[in-house]
């Protein structure tokens, strides 16, 4: 399944997350990374890390509000495939650009359910969104127009519940990096009861 929106190997440790310790580790992967990643406090998400040495390359959790939230099991979403579609969808909304001559197309690379250590189900989300854009925005003829990529990146997301709210961890990373480390994160993350 595919969607287009009109109107984007290095060193072990650049694909890893920084030391955790700033924030409850109800919030974040079990999975121990080095430190080459900055906490970023202004996102406005419950937990946002972006790795310093790769652009490309950002963690974050997220949790819906309490007051418009009632999830009992991630699977209130349907499956993982309807979860997917509603992500992409999203994510397409997400990076939309008002600038000429941009396009965004995405894709729903995988979407599995598992089961965590904690017994609870989790949805196992890849999604792929491609950047498009011309040089020449301006140009009078078409041929000067020709659009070229900007951008590939990829979004491991997992989804859970807890306390009636839902969790959605974020990896974006691009398509050359260590992906044994980033599904290892992923798949290290479990949905605790926080207040927040």
């Amino acid at each position: 399944m595919r969607e287009t929106n009109l109107s984007h190997h290095q060193r072990h440790d650049d694909t890893l997350f920084l030391s955790f310790s700033s924030h409850p580790p109800t919030l974040l992967p079990s999975y121990p990374p080095p430190t080459s990643r900055l906490n970023v406090t202004t996102s406005g998400n419950d937990v946002f890390y972006r790795n310093n040495r790769n652009l490309e390359q950002n963690l974050f959790v997220d949790i819906t509000s309490p007051s418009n939230s009632r999830f009992k099991s991630v699977t209130d979403l349907g499956s993982p495939e309807d979860a997917a579609k509603k992500l992409l969808k999203a994510y397409l909304g997400e990076f939309m650009s008002t600038r000429i001559g941009v396009r965004r197309e995405g894709d729903v690379v995988s979407a599995t359910s598992r089961t965590g250590s904690d017994g609870k189900t989790y949805y196992d989300i890849e999604i792929g969104v491609q950047s498009y854009a011309t040089r020449e925005q301006l140009a009078v003829n078409p041929e000067f127009r020709q659009q070229v990529l900007e951008w590939d990146r990829r979004f491991l997301t997992t989804l859970g519940v807890a306390n009636k709210r839902l969790y959605s961890l974020r990896i974006q990373t691009d398509l050359k990096s260590d992906r044994d480390t980033l599904t290892r994160t992923r798949d290290s993350f479990t949905c605790k009861e926080v207040d927040l």
